[in-house]
């Protein structure tokens, strides 16, 4: 397993190359394991919208992971499109990622954190990291809906 400390999280523009092709792999997978019409990622332009805050985990300057945080407003965020590259995954790289983005959601005084994902069987790792930091399963929110392709999870955020 590779140290953590290469590992450079930070603020970053969706719309740079470098971080198109990661989207695009998260994109492609998303697409490849749920069926049509129940993919919740995001493409480039929603992650860069006023709402949404992009992020990226960077190994010798290159984007090797990537999550975005979402106000849903009353001090609720969501996570959306965690995504690690799959030649940097059993690295510890995912888990280092969804620690930053916590720690991002309560500096900015979130309660609760929040995410969907699918059901499938590609989606068990992510399912169970999310679990290993305090996520549990809940009832559909914001816009989601109860469906056999997605679960929707949450925690609460201790104080700043």
């Amino acid at each position: 397993m590779k140290a953590m400390v290469d590992l450079h999280f930070d603020a970053d523009d969706p719309e740079l190359p470098e971080c198109q092709s990661l989207i695009d792999a998260h994109l492609t997978f998303a697409r490849t394991h749920t069926p049509p019409g129940h993919v919740h990622a995001l493409g480039s332009e929603a992650l860069g919208t006023d709402d949404v805050s992009f992020f990226t985990a960077r190994r010798q300057g290159v984007p090797v992971a990537m999550a975005a945080l979402r106000d849903l407003g009353e001090r609720h965020a969501e996570i959306k499109s965690i995504h690690t590259a799959s030649e940097h995954r059993g690295q510890g790289v995912a888990k280092f990622m969804l620690e930053r983005v916590m720690g991002v959601a309560r500096e900015r005084g979130m309660k609760r954190l929040s995410l969907e994902t699918g059901t499938q069987p590609a989606f068990e790792p992510a399912r169970a990291l999310f679990q290993s930091l305090g996520f549990e399963v809940c009832e559909p929110f914001a816009d989601y809906t109860d469906n056999p392709n997605s679960v929707c999870m949450t925690r609460l955020l201790p104080e700043a």
